[in-house]
């Protein structure tokens, strides 16, 4: 049980690293002269993961985790994610927020996988919650933690791109690539 705790853990960790590059990110944009929008749902998105990993902890604790070789699967797609999670935030380097921070004018990054999709990080954290408590078996948080986490960024995507569409030429750039999937065209 230690194992999984420590592994959880370091998820936890990753995610407190984030909080703390997305402030120096908002720190820098809004000397730029950018703002953050979509403030009042942004305790919900908090809340959501808090529970989440709150949710993940009590149960993996109260369910007897014996390893089943099929956890390898969400482990693996889990792993993966984590390097398209590195992979989207690099690519965004200081425009890369927890928050809607928007810089009025500024050009919209395309490179890296937003290349194909516009929203790769929220790819990530959706494989991540549905993966991360299937490694242990913890099917409710799985199941009850991927359904509020698509109500959360149901509200949250639709103010962060009518925000970018606002300031931004992200229609334009955007107009011909899906939200979460690639599109292939011959």
């Amino acid at each position: 049980m230690i194992g999984i705790y420590l592994f959880i853990l370091l998820v936890i960790v990753q995610r407190l690293i984030e909080v703390v590059i997305a402030k120096r990110n908002a720190r820098w944009i809004k000397s730029q002269g950018g703002y953050e929008t979509g403030s009042e749902h942004y305790r919900l998105m908090i809340a959501t993961h808090v529970f989440f990993f709150l949710s993940l902890i009590i149960e993996v604790t109260l369910k007897e985790y014996s390893f089943a070789g099929w956890s390898l699967i969400p482990l693996t797609v889990f792993l993966l994610a984590q390097i398209a999670r590195v992979w989207a935030l690099s690519s965004l380097g200081r425009f890369w927020n927890t928050r809607i921070m928007i810089l009025p004018g500024a050009k919209v990054i395309a490179k890296g996988p937003y290349r194909f999709v516009r929203h790769p990080n929220y790819v990530v954290v959706i494989t991540e919650i549905a993966m991360l408590p299937l490694i242990f078996q913890a099917y409710w948080t799985a199941i009850v933690f991927t359904i509020i986490n698509a109500l959360v960024l149901s509200i949250r995507i639709k103010e962060e791109e009518a925000a970018l569409n606002k300031a931004t030429d992200y229609r334009n750039v955007f107009a011909k690539r899906s939200r979460f999937m690639p599109k292939y065209e011959e």
